[in-house]
């Protein structure tokens, strides 16, 4: 083994350079209404973006604002668009168990992607996920 090899860490490939302090996860019920108002848009309403319906706050990241890039997220579970890597605004559903392995499979990466850098808030209500 080489030196570098004993100091240095392999590097986790989701792992953000300057890791947040993240807040113990909540599984507090999220109406798809209540989503709705976390879109960024509503005065005093944080910004959330649910995948396989766990709902996380992004407020802190200007991307997911009104006008931005990843707005389109914003407020809805997005699990398919995540999957399918589309910004359509149609794909923003919550509908995910019919694609196949490799979308599912990208699907997996962006919700450890999002688990590592947002505080997770809530489930998205169970009967209201599919609307």
């Amino acid at each position: 083994m080489t030196d570098f090899e004993l100091t240095e860490k392999p590097r986790d490939k989701f792992a953000p350079r300057d890791p947040p302090k993240l807040e113990p996860p909540k599984d507090d019920p999220i109406s798809i209404r209540d989503l709705a108002r976390c879109d960024g848009t509503t005065e005093g309403h944080p910004i959330y973006v649910a995948i396989m319906g766990t709902v996380f706050d992004v407020s802190g990241n200007k991307a997911y604002a009104p006008g931005a890039g990843y707005h389109v997220f914003a407020g809805k579970d997005a699990s398919r668009a995540l999957a399918k890597t589309s910004l359509k605004h149609e794909d923003c559903i919550a509908q995910w168990e019919d694609l196949p392995d490799k979308e599912q499979g990208v699907l997996r990466d962006w919700f450890t992607f999002f688990s590592k850098r947002y505080n997770v808030v809530g489930k998205v209500q169970a009967e209201s996920r599919k609307e």
